[in-house]
């Protein structure tokens, strides 16, 4: 079955070489890499374009002017995979905080699905051990409210470890999502919710990054807090297929 991951990258000079070199060496048929760099300033791009020339059949890059957000070059990634028909859709970060390992996993778990989540919140998931309490707190506080507030029944609808079917991406309304920092994960699960989509999840263990800084900034986290209430608004012409 053919893959194709997308991986936004911004300043993962170091990171990016060895994922690549993971990924690659997984036991995954058809594995294909879109590489989405924002201008990174310490050369990411670059090297993205040298570890494409290395694997020209399985590395595309896609160069932006500047730092343009986490959703925006998802969805530009998500569109090209579309184009070049690739069967799976996946996205995932580029610092080495998702399991590599489960991958595999969640390619079988999409059989009869249309959305695997690789998630922290059900059995057998969870964060690095080594993040303080009230980090946990929060982590778990911002994924509960969006939950609760869009009433959606996954239970990590924050998280960005993800397979769709590329069917199921080829229907979801790009031209209408606005999220741009790490609420896209949140309105991606609810716009799939509303379209009816047949999501599972996959226990995951989060680690923190090893090498590179965080992109997480109070700006971000208040986009989430606001976006979430939003959402309700923007998409009340919907409603889930399931309903009466």
């Amino acid at each position: 079955m053919s893959i194709t991951l997308t991986l936004p990258t911004y300043n993962e000079a170091e990171n990016l070489p060895k994922l690549v070199s993971a990924l690659l060496s997984l036991p995954l048929d058809d594995l294909h890499l879109i590489v989405v760099d924002d201008n990174s300033p310490d050369g990411t791009g670059q090297i993205a374009d040298d570890l494409a020339a290395s694997h020209a059949t399985q590395i595309q890059v896609l160069h932006r002017p500047r730092k343009m957000g986490l959703g925006s070059a998802y969805v530009t990634g998500f569109q090209l995979a579309i184009k070049n028909c690739a069967q799976v859709v996946g996205q995932m970060d580029s610092d080495f905080s998702h399991p590599l390992e489960k991958l595999p996993v969640m390619e079988k778990a999409l059989s009869g699905n249309d959305v695997v989540l690789g998630s922290r919140y059900v059995p057998g998931g969870s964060v690095d051990e080594r993040w303080s309490f009230w980090r946990k707190q929060l982590s778990r506080f911002g994924n509960t409210y969006a939950r609760t507030i869009l009433g959606l029944p996954m239970a990590d609808v924050t998280g960005g470890f993800r397979l769709f079917s590329c069917d199921a991406l080829a229907r979801m309304p790009f031209d209408r999502i606005r999220s741009n920092g790490y609420i896209f994960q949140v309105e991606m699960a609810y716009l799939g919710h509303l379209l009816g989509y047949r999501f599972t999840e996959v226990p995951i263990y989060f680690a923190d990054r090893r090498w590179g800084k965080s992109k997480m900034s109070l700006r971000i986290q208040l986009e989430a807090a606001v976006r979430v209430w939003q959402l309700l608004y923007q998409y009340r012409d919907l409603r889930p297929v399931h309903s009466a």
